[in-house]
């Protein structure tokens, strides 16, 4: 049986709310008057770029000696004194560069990564990293690298001390500042002790408590002017409706995990594979869906509201009746089209969604059923094993 906070511990909890530091990354948009500039400082970003990944690849494959592992600290002995080359970037520039290849080719623990293409059809989006010293304010702009840049929504840098960011170019062409900053976020008890989420492809997701996501589509209801603006040749014009179509997702799962966060204490969600499921002809409306965008948008705002969320085993979830635990419901993807059903054992009426979300809920303790959806926190309960071994010593022990 579910249990609530009473009022009295609420109300502690509420008193004993914590005020925590949180960095958040702000995500500025640059006004076109700098787009030229940022342009060709990205080209030369590109440059030291090619040269790291060059000399970090003669060196791990020499053609005599052993084999060296650069260290972003030797690409910076060999990058010094280059800033003579380059009319737009500075030394500080060039070694976060080296720094970021340093790190991206020891997360893929490759020899050599990929080169940033500066012109022809598949050219990189543009990037250029910047220490947290090298931006600064003046009057109503920010000055880098001897150049003043605007933004939009500048206001969210008053009184804010930021660290390193970059500067970076979406698929249509706009830049953006993109700067993290470290604010203060309380941590309070929320309202409500738990819920479970299930993920769907009809409702993306749905509560234990009824509560649904509905599919918006994002992406089909725009398809057919994306497939006409690729056939005529519109390339801009189909990438802006990509983009407005991953702002419609990412604003309905904002609105949907915020919402999900300040009621609830505990949050725990299906451990639904999307990466394997984007592999079937389910693939389209999966990744339209964002399941990944959700888990991680209420992974990382329970983490700074002080909640608990917990990826735990679906498997059964929708055959398993949530008031008798018959496994009545229906199974395989011919019946995928029954979203309502009724229990042959106990005679209860379920929503197909919102039964497997109660599940979830209860099976909280439950390992993942799918391999690297794990959470830290989720407990296992003991195997059926443990449990008769128990049982058998208790027994010994009893007949002793």
């Amino acid at each position: 049986m579910r249990t609530s906070y009473s009022a009295n511990t609420l109300d502690d909890r509420i008193m004993a709310s914590k005020i925590q530091p949180c960095v958040r990354t702000l995500r500025l948009k640059v006004k076109a008057e700098g787009y030229a500039w940022l342009n060709s400082a990205a080209i030369e970003v590109n440059q030291v770029w090619n040269f790291s990944n060059a000399a970090s690849y003669k060196a791990a494959r020499p053609f005599s000696g052993r084999p060296r592992w650069l260290t972003a600290f030797d690409l910076d002995k060999l990058t010094a004194g280059s800033t003579e080359c380059f009319e737009r970037i500075g030394s500080d520039t060039i070694q976060r560069v080296n720094a970021e290849f340093a790190t991206r080719r020891k997360q893929a623990k490759r020899a050599k990564l990929r080169w940033r293409v500066s012109k022809s059809a598949k050219r990189s989006l543009g990037w250029v990293p910047f220490k947290a010293a090298q931006l600064k304010r003046k009057g109503k702009s920010l000055r880098f690298s001897g150049k003043a840049f605007r933004v939009f929504e500048r206001e969210l840098l008053d009184g804010a001390t930021w660290k390193s960011g970059c500067f970076a170019q979406d698929a249509v062409g706009d830049w953006w500042l993109c700067v993290p900053v470290e604010k203060e976020v309380s941590q309070s008890g929320a309202p409500k002790e738990a819920v479970g989420i299930d993920l769907g492809l009809k409702d993306i997701a749905a509560t234990s408590d009824g509560d649904k996501l509905q599919a918006g589509h994002f992406y089909r209801n725009i398809e057919k002017k994306i497939a006409s603006a690729q056939r005529r040749g519109h390339k801009r014009q189909a990438k802006r409706l990509h983009r407005t179509a991953a702002r419609r997702r990412k604003d309905a799962l904002h609105k949907f995990s915020r919402k999900i966060v300040n009621e609830y204490q505990t949050i725990k969600i299906g451990d639904v594979s999307s990466l394997k499921l984007a592999k079937t002809r389910m693939a389209k409306s999966v990744l339209d869906a964002g399941w990944g965008i959700l888990k991680t948008q209420l992974r990382y705002k329970g983490q700074q509201a002080g909640r608990s969320v917990i990826i735990v085993s679906e498997r059964d979830s929708t055959r398993t009746c949530s008031s008798c635990k018959a496994l009545t419901g229906p199974t395989g993807l011919d019946m995928l089209v029954v979203r309502t059903w009724v229990c042959s054992v106990c005679g209860d009426t379920h929503d197909r969604d919102v039964n497997a979300a109660r599940n979830i809920l209860s099976a909280g303790r439950l390992p993942p059923s799918v391999s690297g959806n794990e959470s830290s926190f989720t407990d296992a309960e003991p195997s059926l094993t443990y449990s008769q071994c128990e049982a058998k010593i208790g027994a010994l022990k009893a007949a002793a």
